[in-house]
């Protein structure tokens, strides 16, 4: 029988219990700040829809880079011609031609995907589950992803917005944007009355825009769009099979041409084609697919041709009316296919919708392209995509910024606390519109330093965010549902 002070002896000494601790704390913090190009990891397996990861990640990518070329031409006439069509008002530009157009502009219908994706991975097993006549297991799955849904989307952008909005109170700087606060508290509760609205994604009477990082009205859509999904499978669930796909396409054609809800077209969309991939791969499809076998290559390579040109439909941000599309050369005629349902200034999503379902439905089809979607450097985009897409502004709006005006892109507005930094090295403008020397120089800081905060951001908020919902849902869900 041992005694108590023999207990205490055999104790681990307090010291060094604080020391294991802070070298767990040093050693997590290393792994958080660590880029990937130093740690040597095995390229994992690919799965069946790997495809869908690398072009979510190379879309985000295109939204990086649409968001910094339309920021370094600020207040520069040019700037515009990246957003409308070749030969619009006599204006021939390389980055205006169709295809091209969308390295340069990309990001409308990189998002446009980010809607279809979303709407094809959360269907995935919920409908396999139908398919599978596993209905009680579908109402756990749906139950589980509804509660886990609003965490995933969320608290990644309540962090990253808290910290932005603490950052220039506690370093002093200036940022672009938003208006600063007087004190530390008012920039609180600003920001606490800013994501409480932004949050909120069932309001009506105003934008989804979160004034610390307005980028992030994507968030509220897909948490809208995710509710759309859960609750239409939920609905579709004990229907036939052409019943079920009647319906899907039902609700795209509702949210299309009767009600102005492109964007939730696009959730529909991303749902109704994993039902048709699903069907496919069982054999299950309705005939008359199996009618168009034979010209199955050049059916998808039409398809994503005319998603690439569709993509590119011209709209320039603040000055939108369905005029601009009747005076574009190789759009006049399309500008006709507009829905009433569909707004003056919002018609770029319906067109924007075809391109999107075009261009998914096609990639897995074609070989080369879904080869290319799986690259390692696609693959490892799909992994920070969410971060990249979270980060970039606020990076742009301070580092970015203060880097394109010493490199030479002045302008009048936004300036205040950043007026040292005009003209420090001025770079060259020589080359084509949108690939000029002085916007291609800086980004030999942003973009790396862009894509190691993504990743940081990734470890530390991305991944934490996912376990906890999942983690939330285990303790919470009642014992005889375990």
């Amino acid at each position: 029988m041992s005694l108590p002070f023999e207990k205490l002896e055999m104790a681990e000494p307090p010291a060094r219990t604080i020391a294991t601790h802070a070298h767990h704390a040093a050693r997590w913090t290393l792994d958080a700040l660590r880029p990937s190009i130093f740690t040597k990891t095995p390229r994992k397996e690919l799965h069946a829809t790997a495809w869908l990861d690398g072009l979510r990640g190379f879309a985000a990518f295109l939204v990086y880079w649409q968001h910094h070329q339309g920021w370094a031409r600020v207040g520069v006439t040019a700037a515009d011609a990246m957003e409308t069509s070749w030969g619009y008002q006599g204006q021939y530009y390389f980055a205006q031609l169709p295809g091209i157009r969308l390295f340069f502009t990309g990001g409308h219908i990189a998002v446009s995907c980010f809607f279809i994706i979303s709407g094809h991975v959360l269907s995935a097993k919920p409908l396999a589950l139908i398919h599978a006549r596993e209905y009680l297991k579908l109402e756990d799955n749906l139950s589980g992803a509804m509660f886990r849904r609003w965490p995933r989307l969320f608290l990644p952008a309540l962090f990253t917005t808290l910290i932005y909005a603490t950052s220039w109170h506690i370093v002093a700087f200036s940022s672009a944007f938003p208006e600063h606060q007087a004190t530390f508290a008012e920039e609180m509760v600003e920001w606490y009355n800013q994501f409480k609205s932004f949050s909120w994604v069932f309001k009506t009477d105003e934008k989804l825009w979160l004034r610390y990082n307005f980028h992030l009205w994507s968030i509220a859509v897909e948490m809208r769009g995710s509710v759309i999904i859960f609750t239409s499978l939920l609905a579709f669930s004990r229907c036939r099979k052409n019943a079920r796909l009647l319906c899907e396409v039902g609700l795209i054609f509702y949210f299309l041409y009767i009600v102005d809800g492109m964007l939730y077209a696009m959730f529909c969309g991303g749902m109704l084609l994993c039902d048709l991939d699903n069907l496919a791969r069982h054999g299950e499809l309705p005939a008359f697919f199996y009618s168009l076998e034979p010209y199955k290559k050049p059916i998808f390579w039409t398809l994503f041709f005319s998603g690439i040109y569709l993509g590119g439909v011209p709209s320039i941000d603040f000055h939108i009316s369905i005029s601009l599309l009747e005076e574009s050369p190789g759009w006049m005629w399309l500008a006709k296919l507009k829905p009433t349902s569909v707004s003056e200034s919002d018609y770029k999503w319906f067109y924007l919708f075809w391109a999107a379902i075009f261009t998914v439905s096609s990639i897995s089809r074609l070989p080369v392209l879904k080869a290319f979607f799986e690259t390692r450097f696609n693959q490892y985009l799909g992994r920070i995509s969410f971060s990249l897409y979270l980060i970039h502004g606020p990076i742009l709006w301070t580092i970015g910024d203060r880097l394109y005006l010493a490199a030479g892109w002045a302008r009048e507005i936004n300036i205040e606390g950043v007026e040292d930094w005009i003209g420090i090295f001025p770079i060259s403008k020589a080359g084509p519109l949108g690939l000029e020397i002085a916007f291609w120089v800086p980004h030999l800081i942003i973009l790396p330093l862009t894509l190691w905060l993504a990743e940081v951001c990734t470890r530390v908020f991305d991944r934490p965010s996912i376990k906890f919902a999942r983690w939330s849902y285990s303790k919470f869900v009642a014992q005889d549902y375990r």
